[in-house]
């Protein structure tokens, strides 16, 4: 058999390294939705977030990684291994940071499960004392209840509000779980929590 010609070995050769060399935007893609689905529901701090604001911090932290690590992590990878193309040990290298800060935000997700637990508990008992105090003094226009929408504000502070005839004024009030029986007042301001905090605040809840 005939050997094959200089030129195809190279084109193979460069084709393996290209190969070898393509995985870093695809881990991007794939690893800033599992990042965000982590930041979501199994933060490594506060209570739990939106899939948007999620998805828009994965992105963010995923950016930083593959403008930085390449061009740290490239070199001393082909210090290493000297074979190595440089776009090729900066590929690798990008991608490792990606699946490394995955790993780390699982990792603290799960550290910080406990706490976690204990703010989803809180969040429940502020809901669940929010309703009871507005069921005796919302005023009638506002009821029956209906159209509840709870912030958090604070570690132990809540902010419920409930929905009324005129959509710029909501029955609000703010919950304290910091005591063994949930402390609630009523909110003079009646800017429903959609004003006040955004639309997308990712310590908004509905009920």
């Amino acid at each position: 058999m005939s050997e094959e010609p200089p030129a195809t070995t190279v084109w193979r050769s460069r084709l393996r390294w290209r190969l070898t060399g393509a995985w870093q935007w695809p881990a991007f893609v794939l690893l800033t939705l599992v990042d965000a689905v982590v930041l979501a529901r199994l933060p490594f701090s506060g209570g739990r977030g939106s899939l948007v604001g999620s998805l828009i911090a994965a992105g963010f932290l995923n950016i930083i990684v593959v403008a930085v690590v390449p061009h740290v992590g490239g070199p001393l990878l082909r210090r290493r291994r000297p074979h190595l193309p440089r776009e090729v040990a900066g590929d690798q290298a990008g991608t490792a940071g990606l699946v490394v800060l995955a790993a780390l935000l699982l990792a603290g997700g799960i550290a910080h499960r406990p706490a976690l637990r204990a703010n989803d508990d809180d969040a429940r008992r502020a809901v669940s004392a929010a309703a009871r105090f507005a069921g005796h003094r919302a005023p009638k226009a506002y009821l029956p209840l209906h159209g509840m929408d709870t912030v958090q504000q604070g570690r132990s502070l809540f902010r419920s509000c409930f929905s009324g005839p005129d959509p710029r004024r909501d029955f609000c009030v703010f919950v304290r779980t910091d005591e063994p029986a949930p402390i609630v007042r009523p909110d003079p301001d009646q800017r429903p929590n959609a004003t006040i905090s955004g639309p997308d605040n990712p310590g908004r809840s509905g009920a």
